[in-house]
């Protein structure tokens, strides 16, 4: 993110309103947009320099050019690191890291070995985006990273099964019900290990805390309490995400191929699958996203006592939620 550019001066947020939902929504369209994966590292040179005019007193307004840069760097660059953020787990590759993992995931009549497998596929792509977008106040060891990524892997896969096994053995419901559960148990392994999956990607910051700035991006101090707000919001940010991408998407395919797709051959039907969950996650994923600000502001005296020094309790303070 542009804050990373050191400078006396501080950079507005955005040029939306960030203290509102809609602003949060107008400025994740903006860092989530596939356009920014053509920024080239030359562009990323240029757009530093601009916002280091702007933090040094050089540049006098908010120019066009400035809010270009700035957007360049929100959403390539971690915030905390400075470091450009491999191309596929950035926020504005999302999208089209994970569309083929869920067009997989919600394929009908996978069997066990085809719903190990997505569900593998897709808990490997969450780790990774995880890990490269998490608070980097204490970066996690190897030997930490390859556990929780068995435990997400595990959490996933069990559900998955457990669920595929446990659906078509109810009894009482009606077969097109039963269908429906069918293609729901994704949606269930999804958001049970997506929250496992964050909560253990992101453990070391809850028990050593992250970094809390104040408004001149001083940094106080670490807190534990910030940090469990983080990774708390974080976790149900992905399963807002995940709800309409995991649901909209197979009730649709079932409705269709009841309806337009019925007869149709496989290649159509994974066509539509695929437009279908595209559609919805583009429209979706800037909503989830704003859901909670990535520039999170709480009080002084909702942190450790020991964060407050000679500062007001009643002051605001910053951290970096992750994502």
């Amino acid at each position: 993110m542009a804050s990373s550019v050191p400078g006396p001066l501080a950079l507005p947020d955005s040029r939306w309103n960030l203290s509102t939902y809609w602003g949060r929504v107008r400025h994740c369209a903006e860092i989530s947009d596939p356009s920014m994966l053509f920024t080239t590292d030359a562009d990323l040179q240029r757009a530093r320099g601009i916002i280091s005019s702007y933090r040094n007193g050089e540049l006098k307004s908010t120019t066009s050019e400035f809010w270009n840069a700035k957007r360049q760097l929100d959403s390539t660059v971690h915030p905390d690191t400075g470091e450009t953020v491999l191309l596929p787990f950035r926020m504005s590759c999302c999208v089209l890291s994970n569309l083929v993992v869920t067009a997989g995931m919600l394929t009908p009549n996978l069997g066990t070995m085809g719903t190990l497998f997505w569900q593998w596929a897709n808990q490997s792509v969450n780790v990774a985006v995880n890990s490269a977008n998490a608070n980097k106040s204490h970066p996690m060891s190897m030997s930490q990273l390859a556990t929780n990524y068995t435990a997400a892997v595990t959490a996933s896969c069990g559900v998955a099964i457990g669920l595929n096994k446990v659906v078509p053995k109810l009894k009482g419901i009606k077969p097109h019900t039963r269908l429906i559960l069918g293609r729901l148990v994704p949606f269930a392994a999804v958001v049970t290990a997506g929250v496992v999956n964050v909560f253990l990607m992101r453990g070391n910051e809850i028990k050593k805390g992250i970094s809390v700035y104040d408004q001149e991006g001083q940094e106080l101090g670490k807190s534990k309490r910030a940090a469990m707000m983080a990774v708390g919001e974080t976790a149900l940010s992905r399963v807002i995400n995940a709800t309409p991408i995991m649901v909209i998407p197979p009730l649709l395919l079932v409705r269709l191929q009841r309806g337009l797709l019925r007869g149709k051959s496989l290649g159509w039907q994974t066509a539509a699958n695929l437009g279908i969950i595209a559609a919805t996650s583009f429209t979706v994923l800037p909503l989830a996203l704003a859901v909670f600000p990535q520039r999170q502001a709480i009080h002084l005296n909702r942190l450790e006592r020991e964060l407050r020094g000679d500062h007001d309790e009643h002051e605001l303070v910053y951290f970096n939620r992750g994502m």
